[in-house]
Formats: C-alpha cells, sequence, structure tokens
C-alpha cells in the first residue's frame, strides 16, 4: 500500500473509530474536526507500524466537526422518509446530527463539485484579478452543459465570475476560474484533490471543477458537508449562496463593456420551492446529470439563528429533490 492510500485509509478508520466514544448521533454533540496536520500526517504514514488509531485520532482530530460514525446513521424508516440516494441534515452550530443516510457512500456530485472549485478559489485566489477567457474555457461541448455563455477574449472580475459560476451554474466560468488561479485545469483539479486530503474527505476524487460527469469523479454526503462547513468560515461565499439572481459586467475583446444577467438555479431563492415555517433558506447549491440525479446542499437557519447543513444526492428529479429536502428541513426545531 503506498504512502497516500495508507494516509486516506488512517483518516477513515481513525475517525470511525474514535468517534464512537465520542459520537455525534441523533441529539449528541461531537468535540472533533478530522482536518490533518499534512506534515504530521506524512510523518505518521512512514511510521505507521508504531503509530495506533488512538494515537493518530489525538493528535490530528480538533473540534468544531460533526462525526457521524456509520453504524450510527438513521435507519428507522429511513428509506421511506428518504428515497433519493443519499441525505443528511446537521446542525452545524451545535454539530449535532439530524438525519443522516448513506453519508459515506461515494456518488456523483454533479454541479455540487463548484462549492470545491469556490474552496480553492478563496483560499488561493485574487478576487480582485482579471480572468481573461481563454479558448479552451469557452469551448465545452458536450450536450446540456449549462453555459454562461462568455467568448473568448471577454475579461471580468474574479469576483464577478465566481458570483456568477454558483448563482448561474455555468460550466465556462468553472475552467475560466481554474485557469486563472491555477495556470491550468489539472493543476486546478491538483489543488481540489489536496483540500479534499487536507479537510480529510477520504471519500472524494475530483478530475474537474465543474462537475460534468467523469467516471472517476465522485464523492460523499458527509465530505460535502465537511467542504461546506469550510466554506461557510467565508463572508464572500454565505453572500455568493444567497443571492437570487446576479448582474455581472464585463468587456469583450475589443474593450465594449457588457453587463449579463443570470438567475439562481435554487428554488427556494427564486420562490418556486418553500422551505417549512420557521426555517430561513440562506442558499445552496445545485447539481443535476443523468447519472447523478438530482441534488443539492442547502445552508438555513431556525428562528434561533442556529445554522443547518442539509444534503441530498440522486434524487429522481427536480420535483422529488426538493420535496426531500423540505423533509430534512422538518427535522429542525421549530421553537
Amino acid at each position: 500500500m503506498n504512502k497516500k492510500h495508507t494516509l486516506a485509509a488512517f483518516l477513515a478508520v481513525t475517525m470511525l473509530v474514535s468517534c464512537v466514544s465520542t459520537g455525534c448521533g441523533n441529539g449528541g454533540v461531537s468535540a472533533l474536526n478530522y482536518r490533518p496536520s499534512m506534515q504530521a500526517a506524512q510523518n505518521a504514514v512512514a511510521d505507521e507500524t508504531s503509530t495506533g488509531s488512538a494515537a493518530y485520532a489525538q493528535e490530528y482530530l480538533s473540534k468544531d466537526i460533526c462525526v457521524i460514525p456509520k453504524d450510527q446513521q438513521s435507519k428507522k424508516n429511513s428509506d421511506s422518509v428518504m428515497t433519493a440516494g443519499a441525505s443528511m441534515i446537521v446542525n452545524d452550530t451545535s454539530q449535532s446530527m439530524l438525519f443522516s443516510k448513506n453519508i459515506y457512500k461515494k456518488m456523483y456530485p454533479a454541479s455540487i463539485t463548484k462549492i470545491v472549485t469556490a474552496l480553492v478559489t478563496l483560499k488561493y485566489g485574487n478576487l480582485d484579478d482579471t480572468v481573461t477567457f481563454s479558448h479552451n474555457a469557452v469551448t465545452i461541448t458536450e450536450p446540456g452543459a449549462k453555459l454562461c455563455g462568455f467568448q473568448e477574449g471577454d475579461q471580468i472580475k474574479l469576483k464577478d465570475l465566481l458570483y456568477s459560476f454558483l448563482v448561474y451554474s455555468g460550466n465556462d466560468a468553472g475552467v475560466a476560474i481554474a485557469e486563472q488561479v491555477a495556470g491550468s485545469v489539472d493543476k486546478f483539479v491538483a489543488l481540489m484533490n489536496q483540500e479534499a486530503a487536507d479537510l480529510g474527505c477520504v471519500g472524494s476524487h475530483f478530475v474537474n471543477p465543474h462537475g460534468l460527469h467523469d467516471d472517476k469523479h465522485y464523492t460523499t454526503v458527509y465530505d460535502l458537508y465537511l467542504f461546506f462547513h469550510e466554506l461557510l468560515q467565508y463572508d464572500t461565499f454565505v453572500d455568493i449562496i444567497n443571492q437570487a439572481s446576479y448582474n455581472p459586467k464585463y468587456t469583450d475583446k475589443d474593450g465594449t463593456k457588457h453587463q449579463k444577467f443570470f438567475r439562481s438555479t435554487d428554488r427556494y431563492l427564486i420562490g418556486t420551492a418553500k422551505a417549512p415555517s420557521g426555517v430561513t433558506v440562506i442558499g445552496g447549491k445545485t447539481g443535476t446529470t443523468a447519472k447523478a440525479g438530482s441534488c443539492l446542499i442547502l445552508y438555513s437557519k431556525d428562528k434561533k439563528k442556529n445554522g443547518y447543513i442539509s444534503v441530498v444526492l440522486n434524487a429522481a428529479g427536480g420535483e422529488s429533490l426538493y420535496l426531500q429536502m423540505n423533509k430534512l428541513l422538518e427535522y429542525i426545531p421549530k421553537k
């Protein structure tokens, strides 16, 4: 077993073993966060024969993450309550799990991938930079791929492009962002996978910045929760996901100024879906492909301003997706 695979195995095993005693099951509160120190993790892998899982957990796990043991996921009537492939809702204020199903199953995320792209961009990019669309960015030819519609040579601020990318879910914007931040799509994808490793997202592997289907591009509900939890530390991200629409300004290759209008793909924000009483939806990210089904990750608040992260993957269409998400939001206390 090589070091990379050994590290992933250590993270997965110690997460499950260690959290049995601390837990984050129904009503429980975890004191764990399995963001590893990469240098320390490498040292542990190099000396794996003398580093036990308990010591590994003690050294690399800290607070502020809800850790859910595999055998403590919701079982009672879970299939009748939630018919989507995988789902979860967590109180992100108290780090307590309200419902979870198949959260460690590797699944296709479709455009929810874009939250990982956002995290890498916010961490490594300069939002004041000007992005110039390359030929590569404007020539996505996959049938049905959603595009912002920029042309080669168009220029736009990275901040405006990131807003457009997340609000409208244009895949061409994802390529342009990747090239701007890392110099190439391949180098950007390497950063995505490194960020996954840094956060302990052991069930994820990415091959592109937008989520168009590839069999080797996958994640888990729990990993998406970890990514989203990290992103909520960025005020810019929270502002972006709360936008029902966005009007970016840009210039074409001849210097002529233009403006576009992008409407959110989130039905809660545009008024075509309604959350349960007492729940305020801040926003999130949708995703849909033939193999991924309909997907949504969401950030919401209750009347006491407690935050909640909820995820639905592989629902059978848009109507089912929002029905399933509302079932998750019903777990939020009304008082």
